[in-house]
């Protein structure tokens, strides 16, 4: 994955603030900031109404709301671009072993279970439960973008980490919503979407390396037109087959072949990070506030509240400091306890991926799912706060020199600073 400033540097000025990782961040919590107050507006029963108009293609079997137009539709652009990286740092990156994966992956299971234990705790007999998948999410765009802003000073080491834990509790969320919230599957559907996946797969193999998508003695737009066509089909198929649609996402940028996929995710990330994702933002944050007491909210919105910012916090803090002690006696890597600190709160900014759980998970009542939205927003926000002021906080520390730098974080000895 490129860094902050390579991102800022390539592609150029027109679409460089696109490609920073802080601007990404300020533009997706403006765009959710924006739809919820549009939706509490004189023009919100208007925005709402947009939001449930369909999409109907009655020959093809296709009627979509322009909200799950978003939601299940550019939101998988999205998950290929986490897929692509994933591959990215399971073969040559963080991941591509099991001594560098172990830390990150411990921690993210921490920061899974422990907020899915709180929300369950919480919300125990009201009939909510089956919302524990939502507040077990972390925004990697905003996460890193938080970093980007408040973290000037801090070791290269913690934003690897931190991208590592944000790749891998994708790929968790990516698992439950296979698997949770996948029904009625149509076999026949899903033989079709792995013909054209497979298509899609050879087609990227023949796509020659370092080479313009567009302009080349031998031109290879055919050939990217060819895989776009089969890209929509896969979609197209996998929605029909009752699997949640941003699989096909996922299942794309899995079978890509690897330098490709790179490539091609560096053409799509700043469309992904401008238009998709604040759109996203924009129609998931479309929600009137209730106009309930604060006793009269459901247990779902207080089981996000409270599990999305502590249960991250306690969650990757406790299971990566444990790993950290076994990984030090056997001469491992591991995280002082301040830089851990700096992870999991910013592993609590849920956003994107808790609000599309959040939308799978109540579904069958819309007044949870606002209930759900708004809890998601807040939470969110909170750990955004707490995680601004740590980060900073901690930054300011390397940068004075209180914090010893070395090119790994080892069993400190006894004379060494907790943080």
């Amino acid at each position: 994955m490129l860094n902050d400033v390579d991102r800022t540097q390539s592609g150029g000025p027109s679409v460089a603030i696109f490609r920073s990782e802080r601007y990404a961040a300020m533009l997706l919590l403006g765009a959710a900031v924006l739809g919820l107050i549009l939706a509490n507006s004189a023009i919100g029963p208007a925005l709402l109404t947009l939001k449930t108009d369909h999409i109907e293609l009655p020959w093809l079997g296709l009627d979509i709301s322009l909200g799950h137009f978003v939601s299940d539709g550019l939101l998988a652009i999205f998950f290929f671009i986490v897929a692509v990286e994933l591959k990215r740092e399971l073969a040559i990156g963080e991941l591509n072993s099991l001594s560098k994966a172990a830390l990150p992956a411990i921690a993210a299971f921490g920061g899974v279970l422990v907020p899915a234990g709180i929300y369950l705790l919480i919300t125990a007999g009201s009939g909510w439960e089956n919302g524990w998948p939502v507040p077990t999410a972390t925004d990697i765009a905003f996460a890193l973008g938080l970093l980007a802003i408040f973290g000037k000073g801090i070791p290269t080491r913690v934003r690897v980490f931190l991208m590592a834990l944000a790749v891998l509790d994708d790929l968790v969320a990516i698992l439950i919503i296979a698997f949770f919230f996948t029904s009625d599957v149509q076999l026949s559907s899903l033989g079709y979407a792995a013909v054209t996946l497979l298509l899609f797969s050879g087609f990227s193999r023949l796509l020659r390396p370092r080479s313009s998508y567009i302009l080349s003695r031998k031109p290879q737009w055919p050939l990217m037109l060819v895989m776009w066509v089969l890209a929509v089909l896969t979609w197209y198929f996998v929605f029909q087959s009752g699997v949640h649609a941003t699989i096909a996402g996922v299942l794309l940028g899995l079978v890509m072949s690897r330098r490709p996929g790179g490539r091609a995710v560096h053409a799509i990330e700043p469309y992904s990070n401008g238009l998709i994702l604040p759109l996203f933002a924009f129609s998931a944050a479309l929600v009137a506030i209730p106009a309930v007491s604060v006793s009269q909210l459901s247990p779902a919105f207080w089981g996000i509240l409270v599990a999305l910012p502590v249960g991250k916090l306690l969650g990757i803090t406790l299971a990566g400091w444990l790993s950290g002690l076994v990984a030090s006696k056997f001469g491992g890597v591991s995280l002082k306890i301040g830089d851990l600190l700096v992870v999991a709160s910013l592993g609590g900014v849920g956003f994107t991926v808790s609000l599309l759980m959040n939308e799978l998970a109540f579904a069958s009542d819309h007044e949870v799912v606002d209930e759900g939205t708004i809890a998601v927003l807040l939470g969110s926000a909170i750990a955004m706060v707490f995680s601004a002021a740590f980060v900073s906080w901690r930054a300011a520390q390397y940068r004075a020199g209180k914090i010893a730098a070395h090119p790994h974080d080892t069993a400190e000895p006894e004379s060494a600073p907790l943080f």
